[in-house]
């Protein structure tokens, strides 16, 4: 699918553009609702670029590839998209997906920023070739680490599933949580059934239950199974990955889905920038942006400013990510080396920890900050 953004009344010439390869899943087993989120703040920053002369007169393209989760189809979107001659590749949601585009991006030499994944092994080896805004699992996750102490929780059990993603999140939260006296208590969601949770959680006597697993399968039947009984009214529910931040979650949970504390990457006061983009992507989305659409957003903003100063050659970019300094909807990006973090990385994204208030699950409340 080509999704082409130039002004109206703009003269176009074919190979006239500056193309962009768009890494998004749009259909299931990927969470599409995330990556609607995420193609909203690509395309509204691309028009905004072709608005303002697009990059030295030419227009800016977008080249958008369904991902649908699946690391094999991503892999090939990147081999397809470099032969189309894009200039840089953006996008991806799924950390596992985003790993696989990283390394195939890297192998063929094609600049790739990275929008929305946090997973801190992106490519086996230190590379050149990508960059990332997501701040890195280990850091969000040390953060919501940090929560779940100061609000009192030192058992918490893991609901996870099988995965690369699912199980570097249960290590950090381990080495996080055990390092000051908590315990973390693996329930292996390939073997238990959402009911089958509570009678675990009450025999570790857990506080805290965190949900490493998809959505809505089968997140949403444990939430359900645990609000219901009663032996379980003080315990926690949360979800680290950031579930409950999209509509989808409310629609199918209610008040359910509400006081379940998650990841939000956004300050809890947006410049004069980020209002203004959160009011141009509410009208697109007809719903309030998630952190994942600034995310998209910022992505195009870091590779037309690159674009424009450093001209198309995919290597003078590559080679140019640490002279990014631009003004983002979320703060100032800038790309360093972190260490023990093979990619570029925006090192200070803001990190919140969020919920979805019982009185108006549509409001959501700050609980801590880092």
């Amino acid at each position: 699918m080509n999704t082409p953004a130039w002004s109206p009344g703009a003269e176009r010439t074919d190979g006239s553009a500056v193309r962009i390869g768009a890494l998004v899943p749009l259909t299931r087993p990927g969470w599409s609702e995330a990556g609607r989120h995420l193609l909203a703040g690509l395309e509204l920053a691309v028009g905004e670029v072709n608005d303002s002369g697009g990059i030295s007169g030419r227009p800016l393209e977008l080249v958008v590839r369904d991902t649908a989760a699946d690391p094999e189809k991503a892999a090939a979107a990147v081999d397809e998209l470099a032969g189309l001659g894009v200039a840089a590749l953006a996008g991806e949601y799924h950390s596992v997906v985003a790993r696989a585009a990283a390394a195939r991006a890297d192998a063929l030499g094609l600049p790739f920023l990275c929008s929305s994944a946090v997973l801190d092994g992106l490519t086996e080896q230190p590379t050149q070739w990508v960059a990332r805004l997501s701040p890195p699992q280990s850091r969000g996750w040390r953060v919501y680490s940090d929560f779940l102490l100061g609000a009192g929780h030192s058992r918490i059990a893991v609901a996870a599933q099988p995965s690369v993603y699912w199980a570097s999140g249960t290590r950090i939260l381990r080495d996080c949580l055990t390092a000051r006296g908590g315990t973390v208590i693996e329930l292996d969601m390939s073997v238990l059934s959402p009911t089958a949770v509570r009678d675990e959680l009450v025999g570790h006597r857990a506080t805290a239950l965190l949900l490493l697993v998809g959505h809505p399968e089968p997140a949403v039947p444990i939430v359900r199974s645990v609000r219901r009984d009663q032996r379980l009214a003080q315990v926690m529910i949360g979800a680290p990955a950031g579930q409950p931040e999209f509509a989808e979650w409310a629609t199918s949970l209610g008040d359910d889905g509400a006081a379940i504390p998650f990841l939000r990457y956004r300050p809890e006061r947006l410049g004069a920038l980020g209002t203004r983009v959160e009011t141009a992507l509410r009208g697109r989305l007809a719903e309030a942006p998630s952190f994942v659409a600034f995310e998209g957003y910022d992505t195009i903003a870091v590779l037309a400013d690159l674009l424009r100063t450093h001209g198309t050659d995919r290597a003078r970019t590559a080679a140019s990510w640490p002279r990014v300094d631009v003004a983002g909807t979320r703060g100032r990006i800038r790309f360093s080396r972190v260490p023990g973090i093979n990619v570029w990385q925006w090192a200070v994204p803001p990190i919140q920890v969020v919920d979805r208030d019982p009185a108006s699950p549509d409001r959501f409340r700050v609980l801590h900050a880092g």
